[in-house]
């Protein structure tokens, strides 16, 4: 009898317990995880304010629960033969997220120079959009702007 209510009272104390698996930033992972498309990008280096185009463009952020991938394309207009071959661009890696401060490690990407770096950011989401802003530093490819990217989530 004695075994059956400690049993019992250890199950109901350990109810509201998070498994040990569990990172203890998972709620706020599971907000941020998804396919995000960017809509929006400013970009500022030093007093200039550059709003980067996206038109023609697709833009996309997967976040799992331990990485992030991006990939841009530059989709090619049909008979334009002026224009050069299509944009790439692709990287990714891992990234931590506690509260709004958001990292993210660079390992892949097609400009070499950028991978291995860190770059840490705050994360804004509200709904189907999410905001990222922050700095990137690079000093091997001379890049120090501060970003602000808006993107939706993708249904």
């Amino acid at each position: 009898m004695k075994i059956n209510i400690l049993a019992g009272a250890l199950a109901l104390a350990c109810a509201g317990c998070t498994p040990a698996h569990q990172p203890e930033s998972q709620t706020s992972k599971n907000v941020a995880m998804g396919t995000w498309q960017l809509v929006a990008k400013t970009t500022y280096i030093g007093d200039t304010v550059r709003h980067d185009k996206i038109a023609g463009t697709r833009t996309i952020k997967i976040i799992n629960d331990t990485h992030f991938a991006f990939l841009t394309h530059e989709a090619p207009i049909p008979g334009d033969t002026t224009r050069p071959a299509p944009v790439f661009v692709a990287g990714g890696g891992t990234y931590t997220l506690r509260d709004s401060v958001y990292t993210e490690v660079l390992e892949y990407c097609n400009f070499r120079e950028w991978e291995n770096h860190e770059f840490t950011f705050t994360l804004k989401v509200k709904g189907d959009s999410l905001i990222q802003s922050g700095e990137e530093k690079v000093e091997a490819a001379n890049i120090s702007q501060t970003i602000v990217e808006r993107y939706i989530r993708v249904k």
